[in-house]
């Protein structure tokens, strides 16, 4: 499994402290950008990573902005990503449990590095369960489709 960054300026530091992360544990990465603290538009890295992850399904996200919300709230506008706004180790496990969240979001202002670093675990380490979400996951599906 491979993981791809991206972020906006707000969320350079904080990317830059999960890249560390991600080296130290030899998880393979892709840093699609930015690569400064020069200003940038989230939703320009959004269609990157939904590039990325277009071309390789096997793959997971991790997306960083200020607050999270906007890069969010912009790969949820692909059809293919289902991208989950984690504060702690729990919702990013259940985001990727219960939701089978591809992408996980970020906040580069409000989210410290080291919890960063767990949630980012949590994450990589959780399956998705399937089941019962199962059935919500193809209604998601269907709601993209126009079909619901």
């Amino acid at each position: 499994m491979k993981v791809y960054l991206a972020s906006d300026h707000a969320g350079f530091p904080l990317k830059m402290g999960i890249i560390d992360y991600l080296k130290r544990n030899d998880i393979e990465f892709v840093d699609l950008g930015t690569y400064s603290l020069d200003s940038v538009d989230y939703p320009d890295y959004a269609h990157k990573l939904a590039t990325a992850l277009k071309n390789d399904s096997s793959g997971l996200g991790i997306a960083i902005c200020g607050s999270g919300n906007g890069i969010c709230i912009s790969m949820n506008k692909f059809p293919h990503i289902r991208a989950a706004l984690c504060w702690n180790e729990e919702l990013a496990r259940l985001a990727r449990a219960h939701n089978n969240a591809n992408v996980l979001c970020l906040s580069g202002w409000f989210v410290p590095v080291y919890t960063a670093h767990q949630i980012v675990k949590a994450f990589l380490e959780t399956e998705f369960e399937g089941g019962r979400h199962q059935r919500r996951i193809d209604k998601i599906a269907q709601l993209v489709n126009g079909q619901f």
